[in-house]
This record gives C-alpha cells, sequence and structure tokens, in this order.
C-alpha cells in the first residue's frame, strides 16, 4: 500500500495524517524491518522498567515512553541495533489489592478459606486486564518496541532467573532473617520497605494526648507522657527520657497531683506557657495553677519504676519492664520530654527497649493486633477494633482512670500505604533482608562511574538516599508473588536456598515442575539433612520491587540461557523513569547490580520530574483535574503531546503542570509551520516544473549558493546536526528540542519570508533551482534530526519529500521510511559561522525594529526614515550592514544609520543584578547593594564597566556581580523610540513623512497594476490606461501622490492612474481587481479598486 500523501492545497487534520501513518508502518511492518536492517551492527542496550497493567496509562507513562523512543530511535539511526522488549510487572500489592477488594478479602484466614490456588488465579485473571489498552496507547504515541518477546515477571523462565539472583546473595551470605519494626500496610496486610513508606505522605489530623504514670514509690506523683498514637498504649512496656536534660517537679493545685515534665514544654498541659511563654503576673491576676517543688537529671532518673496504664502485659514483663529508660533521641521540641515507649510499633522504642533489657533481640514484644490492624483478643476490651478506630475508646477509658492529662488534635504529615491508601502503622514482625547498609560505600562508588540527567538527583537525591542506605526488607507476607525460595526446618536452623527448577526437582524428588507460584510448589518439601524431618518453604514471596530489580537478568532468563546476549548487553547503555524511582526502580538495579557484579546495570541515566495537573496538584481520577490523554492525542496529535513533554522541565527532574494549551500551542507554532514550510516548498515545485517544462530533483552536489539566505540556513543545518549529535551523546535533551524547534522558526519566519519571490521565480531558473535545493534539503535535515522526536510529521514530510528526492546511491538501500535512513552527517562545506552570526545579528535589529513598530502601533506598510544601531563592537555593526537591504525592506526603512559613538546616540548606563546569586555572596550586606544599585549614575556605572570594580554602600562589588546595560532615555519623545535586547539598541525615527507615504503608495499602486495586467493577460507592449475608485468616504490620495512623479509612473506602469469618474466613456475594459481583503484589513490609502481600459 503506497503511503498516503497529504494534499499540500487543503487543510491538514494532524491527528489523521497521523493514523495514516500508523496505517503505513503496519503495512511495511516498520518497526521489525528496521530492526533487521540494524542487524550486525553495534549493540546499543535498553533497559525498560516494567508498568503494571492493573491501571491504563496516565501522563506520566507517555511522558516516560516517549524519552525511551526518542532516545533508542536516535542510537538506532546512529547505526546501532537497539533491541527494545517490553516488560510488564504482573505480581505484588497492586494485582491483590484489586483482589483484595473484589473478593472482600480482609485477611490471611480469608485467603486460606478460599485457597491460594483460588486466590492467585483470580489475581491471573486480571494482571493483563489493560494490556490491549497500553499497546494501543504505546503504538499511537509513535513508540517503537517490541510486545511479542516482552517479558512478565510471572513467567516461570523470570522467576526461576530471580531466584538464582537471590541465590547468589544467600551464597554470599547477604541475605538474613531478623526482627525489626517496619512500616506496615493493614490493608495490605505486609510489612513495607522504607523506601515504600516513603511514596505517599498525607496531612492528617490525629489525637493527641498527655497521660500519666504514677511512680510505684510515690502515688501522688506522676511521669507525664505524651503521644499521637493512643493505641499504642495498651502494650507500653517503659517510658524513656534524655539523660542530659534536666526534669521539674511541680504540685498541680486543681490536681492536686505531683507532674514531672521538662519545664520549656509545660505548655502541653497549660496552655498559657504555650510556645515557652510565661505568664506577666502583673497582667494575669488568677491563682498560679501550679508550682515547681523539685528538678531531677534525666540520667537520675533511671530506672524509676511506675504504674502500668493498663494489666494485660504486666504478669509476663513486670520484673523487667514500666520503668524509667534513657536516650538522646528524645527531643524538647514537642510533648513533655518523656517518650512513652511501645516496643512493637516504634523502631527507636524497640532498640531502646532491647539496649535496656526490656524485650530480647529475637522476641517479639507485646503485639495485641493482627495482620488487618485489629485488636486481638489479648485485649479483650478493645478485641476487633481496627487501631486508628479504637483511639476514642482509649482516651474515653484513659479519662474514666484518671490518667488523661489533656487531649488535642494535631494535623501533621503521616505516611500511607502507597497502594491501598490506609495509614501506616509500624509493628514489629521478622522479615528477611538483604543486606544494604555494608556495601552503601561500593554503592556510591558505583553510581558515581555513571551518569545521570540531570546529574544533581544522582548526586543530591539518590546520592544521599545510598549514602545512608538501610537493610532492605524483601519479604511480603502474601501469597501472589515469586516466593521466596528457602526451605527450612521448624526452628529455621536448617535451611536450604533453592536456585533452579532443576535443583528443586533433584532435592525433593518431584519432576516436571512447571509454575513456580505458591500453589504450585508450597506443598514440596526436602529431606532434611540434619534428621529435622521435612524442610518446607517459609511462607513470603519476594517484594515485587526485587523482581523489578532483577529484570535486568530475568528478562533473558539468565543464566540459565542467552548468557552471550547477557553479557553484551550489561550493563544497559541507556534506562530513564520518573524522579519517583530513585527510592525504587534505580535504588534497586543498583543494589543487585553492585552485590551480583559489583557495577550499576546503567551507564547512562536520564530521570524525569513529575506531571502534574495544571493546578500544581498530583493527577486524580477521583478529581477530574486533567483531560484523558488519548483525548488530547485524538485532538491534536501525538508528535504534539511528545515534544510538549519533552520540551518541558519534566525533563530536567522538575515537575510539569500540564496544558492542554501547551500541546496547542505546539500544534499552531511548530508542526503546522513545518507543514506550511513543506506546501510552500511543493506549491514552489510545481510552478518550476510548469514553468520549465522539466522535473526538479535535488542535487546533493550542486554547485554552492552564493545566495547569503542560502549559505545561512545551510549552515543552519549543519550547526543543528552537530548540537544534536553532541547533546544526545550526553544525553541531554533539553537542550536539543529548543535548538530543532528553532531551525523550524528560522525556516518559516525568515528564509521562506525572505526568499518567496526567489523560490516562485523570480530569479531566474537557476537561482530559483537554488533556492529549491536549499529548502528541500532544510527540510530534509529537519526530518531526519527530528524522525526521533516527532516520528510522525517526519514520516508525512519525508514521503512527501521523495517525490523530488534523487534514488539512494546504494540501489539496495531501504528508502521507504524516514525511519530506515541513517541520521545526517554534517556537512562541512556548509558550516559556516560566520554568516550564522552575521543573520544572528539581523534578526536581532529587525526583531526591536518591530517592537518600536507594535509598540508606537506603526504598521509595517507606513515607511519611515531612519534606523539608528548602535553597538560598541564595530564587528557587530559591519554584520548587520552586510544584510541591510533585508533591514530595510522589512521593516520599511529608508535610511540606516550605524555608530559606535555613545554621545551620538546618548547612551546611558545602569545596572541591575541577579540577586539571588549575589545574596549567596553578600549575605547581610545585600541589602545594602539592593537599596543603592537605583541611585547609581550613570557614569559610575560605565567606571564599573571599564574598571571591573565599585564601592556601593562600603560594599565592594568585582565584574560578575552587577549585570550593567546600555539604554537610549528619550522620556516621551514624539519624534524617537528606542528599544535594546541588553546588547544591540536601535533608535528608529517614528515620524510620518509625507513624502515617503506618497512614495510607498505610487509602489504599491505599481504591484497592483502590474498584477491586474498579469491577470488580464496582457503583454508588456499593450498600451493601457489605468482607473481608480477609491471606496465612499475615502480620501484621494493617489492624486496627492501623482504629482511631481509622474515620469516614475510613466516608467513603471506606462500611464498616469485617473481617477475613474474622470476618465471619458466608450473604453473598452480589458480587467478590474477583485477585493482579496476585507476592506478594514487594507490602509486607507489603499482602499481603491483598479481598472484597465483600452488605450483610444
Amino acid at each position: 500500500m503506497p503511503f498516503k500523501l497529504h494534499n499540500p492545497s487543503a487543510p491538514i487534520h494532524i491527528p489523521t495524517s497521523e493514523t495514516n501513518v500508523l496505517e503505513y508502518w503496519r503495512e511495511i511492518d516498520a518497526f521489525k524491518t528496521s530492526q533487521k536492517l540494524s542487524e550486525g551492527k553495534p549493540e546499543y542496550s535498553f533497559f525498560d522498567g516494567p508498568p503494571f497493567a492493573t491501571g491504563k496509562p496516565h501522563y506520566g507513562h507517555l511522558l516516560a515512553g516517549t524519552i525511551k523512543d526518542v532516545v533508542t530511535r536516535h542510537a538506532h539511526s546512529t547505526g546501532h541495533h537497539v533491541e527494545r522488549r517490553f516488560g510488564w510487572d504482573t505480581h505484588g500489592l497492586p494485582v491483590e489489592h484489586e483482589i483484595d477488594k473484589t473478593l472482600n478479602i480482609k485477611g490471611k484466614a480469608d485467603v486460606m478459606a478460599l485457597g491460594i490456588d483460588k486466590y492467585n488465579a483470580a489475581c491471573r485473571e486480571i494482571v493483563m486486564r489493560y494490556a490491549g489498552e497500553w499497546k494501543d496507547t504505546v503504538e499511537r504515541m509513535g513508540r517503537w518496541i517490541d510486545f511479542e518477546s516482552g517479558y512478565k515477571t510471572l513467567q516461570p523462565t523470570f522467576m526461576e532467573s530471580v531466584w538464582w539472583v537471590f541465590g547468589q546473595l544467600w551464597e554470599k551470605n547477604q541475605v538474613y532473617r531478623g526482627l525489626r519494626v517496619m512500616p506496615y500496610s493493614t490493608g495490605c496486610t505486609t510489612p513495607l520497605s522504607n523506601f515504600e513508606a516513603g511514596e505517599d505522605y498525607r496531612d492528617t489530623r490525629d489525637p493527641t494526648v498527655t497521660v500519666a504514670f504514677p511512680l510505684v514509690d510515690d502515688p501522688s506523683t506522676s511521669l507525664l507522657a505524651w503521644t499521637t498514637t493512643p493505641y499504642t498504649l495498651p502494650s507500653n512496656l517503659g517510658l524513656c527520657v534524655h539523660p542530659d536534660f534536666t526534669y521539674i517537679k511541680i504540685h498541680d493545685f486543681e490536681r492536686n497531683q505531683n507532674f514531672i515534665l521538662l519545664e520549656n514544654l509545660l505548655g502541653t498541659i497549660y496552655k498559657e506557657y504555650a510556645g515557652g511563654k510565661k505568664p506577666d503576673p502583673k497582667k494575669d491576676q488568677k491563682e498560679p495553677k501550679f508550682k515547681k517543688v523539685g528538678s531531677f537529671q534525666g540520667k537520675d532518673m533511671v530506672g524509676w519504676r511506675y504504674v502500668p496504664m493498663f494489666d494485660y502485659f504486666t504478669e509476663q514483663y513486670e520484673d523487667r519492664a514500666f520503668r524509667v529508660l534513657s536516650d538522646t533521641y528524645v527531643t524538647d521540641s514537642s510533648g513533655t520530654g518523656i517518650v512513652h515507649q511501645a516496643p512493637a510499633f516504634g523502631e527507636d522504642d524497640h532498640r531502646i527497649a532491647v539496649a535496656h533489657g526490656v524485650v530480647r533481640d529475637d522476641e517479639i514484644p507485646p503485639c495485641p493486633i493482627d495482620e488487618s490492624g485489629r485488636f486481638t483478643d489479648e485485649v479483650p476490651e478493645y478485641k476487633g477494633q481496627y487501631v486508628k478506630d479504637a483511639d476514642a475508646a482509649i482516651i474515653k477509658d484513659l479519662k474514666s482512670k484518671g490518667r488523661l492529662i489533656s487531649r488535642s488534635d494535631i494535623i501533621h504529615s503521616y505516611p500511607f500505604c502507597w497502594r491501598s491508601g490506609t495509614p501506616l502503622i509500624y509493628r514489629a514482625v521478622p522479615v528477611w533482608f538483604v543486606r544494604v547498609a555494608s556495601i552503601s560505600d561500593k554503592l556510591v562508588a558505583n553510581n558515581e562511574k555513571t551518569r545521570w540527567v540531570p546529574a544533581n538527583v544522582g548526586e543530591g537525591r539518590f546520592g544521599g538516599w545510598i549514602k545512608n542506605a538501610r537493610d532492605w526488607n524483601i519479604s511480603r507476607n502474601r501469597y501472589w508473588g515469586t516466593p521466596i525460595p528457602l526451605w527450612a526446618s521448624a526452628d529455621l536452623q536448617e535451611i536450604v536456598c533453592i536456585t533452579s527448577i532443576s535443583q528443586l526437582e533433584e532435592l525433593s524428588g518431584v519432576k516436571g515442575i512447571t509454575d513456580l507460584h505458591r500453589e504450585s510448589i508450597d506443598h514440596i518439601t526436602i529431606p532434611s539433612k540434619q534428621g529435622k524431618g521435612e524442610l518446607k518453604r517459609i511462607e513470603e514471596v519476594f517484594d515485587c520491587w526485587f523482581e523489578s530489580g532483577s529484570m535486568p537478568y530475568a528478562q533473558s532468563h539468565y543464566p540459565f540461557e542467552n548468557v552471550e546476549r547477557f553479557q553484551k548487553s550489561y550493563p544497559a547503555d541507556f534506562v530513564s523513569e520518573g524522579i519517583d524511582q530513585t527510592r525504587g526502580w534505580f535504588y534497586t538495579l543498583l543494589v543487585l547490580g553492585t552485590q551480583l557484579f559489583d557495577t550499576a546495570p546503567w551507564k547512562n541515566l536520564i530521570v524525569t520530574g513529575l506531571v502534574l495537573a495544571a493546578d500544581g496538584k498530583k493527577m486524580s481520577k477521583k478529581l477530574k483535574n486533567y483531560p484523558d490523554p488519548m483525548e488530547v492525542v485524538s485532538k491534536y496529535g501525538a508528535d504534539c503531546v511528545r515534544l510538549f513533554l519533552v520540551n518541558s522541565p519534566v525533563v530536567r527532574g522538575d515537575n510539569l503542570r500540564f496544558r492542554e494549551e501547551g500541546v496547542k500551542d505546539i500544534l499552531t507554532n511548530v508542526i503546522l509551520k513545518w507543514i506550511n514550510s513543506l506546501n510552500f516548498y511543493l506549491g514552489a515545485v510545481e510552478m518550476f516544473d510548469l514553468a520549465q517544462g522539466d522535473k526538479f530533483v535535488y542535487d546533493h552536489d550542486a554547485p554552492k549558493s552564493q545566495n547569503v539566505m542560502d549559505r545561512w540556513i545551510l549552515a543552519r543545518c549543519q550547526t543543528l546536526i552537530q548540537h544534536v549529535t553532541d547533546e544526545m551523546a550526553a544525553y541531554r535533551l533539553y537542550t536539543v528540542i529548543p535548538r530543532l524547534l528553532d531551525l523550524i522558526a528560522d525556516l518559516t519566519n525568515w528564509y521562506i519570508r525572505f526568499n518567496r519571490q526567489r523560490l516562485k521565480g523570480s530569479g531566474g531558473v537557476e537561482d530559483t533551482r537554488a533556492a529549491l535545493n536549499t529548502l528541500y534539503e532544510a527540510l530534509h535535515t529537519l526530518c531526519l534530526t527530528m524522525s526521533s522526536f516527532t516520528p510522525f510529521t517526519s514520516e508525512s514530510v519525508y514521503q512527501s519529500l521523495l517525490a523530488t528526492s534523487p534514488p539512494p546511491k546504494d540501489p539496495s538501500a531501504d528508502v521507504r521510511s524516514v525511519h530506515f535512513v541513517s541520521f545526517p552527517e554534517m556537512r562541512k562545506e556548509y558550516f559556516d559561522p560566520v554568516i550564522e552570526r552575521q543573520v544572528q545579528r539581523l534578526k536581532a535589529v529587525i526583531d526591536l525594529g518591530r517592537v518600536i513598530r507594535d509598540r508606537k502601533t506603526l504598521k509595517v506598510k507606513m515607511p519611515l526614515k531612519e534606523l539608528v544601531i548602535f553597538h560598541h563592537d564595530q564587528e557587530y555593526l559591519d554584520d548587520v550592514k552586510s544584510l541591510e537591504s533585508y533591514i530595510a525592506a522589512e521593516l520599511n526603512i529608508v535610511n540606516v544609520v550605524y555608530t559606535s559613538d555613545e554621545s551620538a546616540v546618548g547612551i546611558k548606563y545602569k545596572a541591575t543584578a541577579d540577586f539571588a546569586t549575589l545574596g549567596r555572596k553578600l549575605r547581610k550586606d545585600l541589602g545594602k547593594v539592593r537599596g543603592a544599585l537605583p541611585s547609581l549614575t550613570s557614569d559610575q556605572c560605565k567606571a564599573f564597566v571599564t574598571e571591573g570594580k565599585m564601592n556601593v554602600s562600603g560594599v565592594e562589588l568585582v565584574t560578575g556581580d552587577l549585570i550593567v546595560s546600555r539604554f537610549v532615555e528619550l522620556g516621551d519623545s514624539e519624534t524617537h523610540e528606542s528599544a535594546t535586547d541588553m546588547d544591540v539598541i536601535v533608535l528608529l525615527d517614528i515620524r510620518r513623512h509625507p513624502e515617503l507615504e506618497r512614495m510607498a503608495l505610487l509602489r504599491a499602486l505599481t504591484a497592483r497594476v502590474n498584477k491586474l495586467r498579469k491577470e488580464a493577460g496582457l503583454k508588456p507592449s499593450d498600451k493601457v490606461d489605468v482607473l481608480y475608485k477609491y471606496d465612499d468616504g475615502e480620501q484621494d490620495l493617489i492624486r496627492e501622490a501623482v504629482g511631481g512623479n509622474e515620469e516614475y509612473l510613466t516608467r513603471a506602469i506606462g500611464a498616469v492612474p485617473i481617477e475613474a469618474s474622470q476618465a471619458g466613456e466608450g473604453a473598452k475594459l480589458l480587467g478590474t481587481e477583485k477585493r482579496a481583503k476585507e476592506a478594514e484589513d487594507i490602509g486607507a490609502e489603499e482602499r481603491f479598486v483598479l481598472s484597465l481600459v483600452e488605450r483610444f
């Protein structure tokens, strides 16, 4: 099927054009074909982080997919073979949580009643629920990746490689079982790793209580402790003080009790002391609420015994608990300075309890809640209540016991489960760890050998995280995941680690194992070699992050297969994900890569910021605060979405507020302008072919054009090719797109604008051919350099250029798609930095001239007398002067003056500063400088430029501290207006000059007459009279302009125009103008209609 070329004379609908491209790609099997064409070329390896298919793709996925596609397409176009395999994360909490909601699973008992086999079967059914939508979205976005040979983490081959990875760590003694207080999700009934616990913090309102613990030896005196987790009080085993703090004993008059707490935290129970304040006895006539009766050093309080709050665990712990402990983690910023200790619910609590002999390291402290976070029968009063819900009942009981001293609410940032959305609690659980803390120096060293873009994330956020890395909890008390391959005796004294299916079959005697999920292997036992009966598999499964971190090995079933392929592709040349993966996939990749091979598994890494809703909030389906991604694609096209995402702060690691208007701007200002350039080229080629009776074909070896604009745009193309080559090699996508967009703007706004008539044949055959050759090469260069970023538009433009493209030098080359063609090499013969500099300066002057015209509402048709260009550098002035004709034509200026004489123009100087940067240097002196800068004289600022130093309000400043700029101060001048870009200054005479306006009118008249003669089919030798008729109410300005210019008109159009009512009757009408524009779009001086009549 041939490619459906768009009609250049008809409006283009970009989304429809893109679907035509997709159809063509399917027809030629473009991706597979490109892969075959690159076979045997150097390998470029890429690892794709696996998403879950239980949810639909969002903008974050579109961003990640686009960046991955851009980089891998570019690698392919620069002579590499790039294997691109899609992966699916199919295990873990995201899947299980869906099933728990569907089947109303509340905990382990429900799963056991249903059966793990049925539970996992339900999980298996939904893991690929949205795979179809994913494939459609990925294809529609133009991403080329292999779904057919992609990996799934549920595949036995993948799971077996995960076992092998774990086995390597086991053999190196990098795995251990420990009792730790871990972040725990009651919604998903499993402990989480520390990095998962940091995924979702929310501002939450919680109750705070201050409670009294009477001393055993002095029941009238109580230690006061403050907590935001009342539900942990039934498990209290101790109270902790800071050894170096001084605590006071007070007598509360109202309660007639003594309390011990920190003096500066009296505000916790007495509002008038909040924030460290003390009531003024002169103003406050009320009786004091307490008096100070003593003080104690924290270290002297250690060992004091107190009366337990509840007696649930007194019998078991009475001889070693319910006493004062000490540790320096206690702070004096909130609470009472005495911290309630529940070792089962706090990491520090557990550490301190072990250090003081309250609990043993291998002992599970009192933890009277089940896996769903509900109280068990160990605390019968609250049995069955969810811990957070039980707070109210516990507070009520504290009050009835006389233990509640104060109660309030606090709003604080609190961690929630990233999957279930339930508040996390911290509880002691036995879990399996991979040692990470002991290799943190290796993690840092290996990470430093890689390239992060942007670098500050790798050095800062990620670098700081791995420097302080803690051991990794890799076990989950769940069901749908890769089982941890440890077979153990009941006392855990004999453990066998299985690293392959064949090993399990050999040791167990069970043959034909084809699946490794729990329902398929939990029943398998291994005979003990120590006389401990049958070894059974431990219940836990792997954290799904362990699986995704194993992806480099498991996707290829390494080391069981593809050993050579893996060795060639590891470490990967490139990986990319969002900044949230600094504590997720990037972290687990690095830990496992370092543990296995002492290397990072990537060489280059692009990390992106987050895509937020337009209001700066997280995108939310519930809030509906963002447009559906595919609706946006359907409205504006995938290329527009791709460009908007990649040309944004998100590629520099910053967050992006997604705005649909931004995508629309890309369509209007980039894609459509590019297409308009193509349409103009195609139209010009058609005119050339008709005029010459020959077909134009691009000539790669054509003589170098002498036209300055041809030389400029071709030089721009070479600079772009070099820039893209260099910056893509450094993975700085954010510096590439602006240059690509600049070339599109240069092509449409400058090159075609300045060369429109040349391209239509005004300069003769050879000049037209040179201009067409130049425009073809610029469009073709854009196609090839943009093809990785805008694959659809590049393909459309490329296909439209094929009609004027020469046959490939290699007859066997497949040129059916732009994506089969190599990235262009820079043509050194076109490289011309001087001409680029000259035109850049020309553009700056013209832009400033346009600014003045816009500011003063002076239409370009109105001729102006003089433009003065000031610059201190003579080279700058010479550059602009060499292109003066373009300035005069574009700004409609009669005379251009160049000067570097400041006095002639009235140049003045002023100083400003980048206060954020300067503030880091000056600190407290910044205010002095900021206040003094406006009062600096022009001469002082000028002297600073020449001398490089200045004293401002007693602060010594040197070159680089201030930004000094030149300007012209005109005030309310009615004759001139100035503008500057902080480099060049232009001064424009804005007065009306009637004689210039009359000549401009006559030139416009001449052009219209010549156009009308052509439309009427007249020969140059045909003699005609020119009649004109102004619109009703308009002044006859032609009559005023004719006077004294009769000779010019006779020479230019062969006649002196006559007002229609003054012409004689009977002359044959040869042609009359048809107005193409509305009258209001034409200047008053040109609101007339021309007619041509035969001359008698």
